[in-house]
């Protein structure tokens, strides 16, 4: 599961990082935060941060409450609040370095942009998210090629679909401004 949701893996299987699937090594991520707070003891009164971060595709990671029972381990998929629907991602980080990390990034935990962990993945999420997957490259694809059409400065480098599949979102570099909005329109008819 966990070398899916890596940008260097092809069908599952990691493309040329050579783990055979365990990403936990952290060659497949560079991002990885070691979470040197793992393996500590802690007195029994002591109360676990209920922040975790989660990882979606590639370097997006973005901070949620768990309010559901125990601690959620790294790898473990997640369906999550978004602003339309929900997202798939994994666990990344939890326990007491999320509030660290949080701090180090200048994110607030009381805040109102913090969403909730909804619930657990469960295998019908896990399926629906790998279908938006399956899809993210010939949606690329046929977004470069509308750009190229419509003779626009931009290079589109990626795509990603929100775990309902309700959103979609592209990645571009360009080195001008780019007036993209006829290009949305035609991706959206699609």
């Amino acid at each position: 599961m966990s070398c899916t949701s890596c940008g260097n893996s092809r069908g599952g299987v990691p493309a040329g990082c050579g783990n055979k699937g365990h990403c936990a090594s952290g060659s497949c991520n560079k991002l990885n935060v070691f979470n040197y707070l793992s393996n500590m003891e802690f007195p029994a009164d002591h109360a676990v941060s209920s922040y975790v971060e989660v990882q979606f595709k590639g370097t997006r990671k973005g901070f949620y409450e768990w309010e559901g029972e125990g601690v959620l381990s790294k790898g473990v998929p997640v369906a999550v609040e978004s602003d339309h629907g929900f997202d798939i991602g994994t666990i990344s980080l939890s326990g007491d370095l999320v509030p660290i990390q949080m701090s180090r990034r200048k994110v607030e935990p009381a805040s109102s942009e913090i969403k909730k962990v909804m619930r657990l993945a469960a295998d019908k999420d896990v399926e629906t998210w790998q279908k938006q997957i399956e899809r993210e490259q010939e949606t690329m694809v046929k977004a470069r090629k509308l750009a190229r059409e419509m003779k626009l400065a931009m290079k589109v480098s990626d795509v990603e679909y929100q775990g309902d599949g309700t959103k979609a979102i592209f990645y571009y570099t360009s080195e001008e401004r780019v007036d993209f909005r006829e290009l949305i329109r035609k991706l959206a008819a699609e």
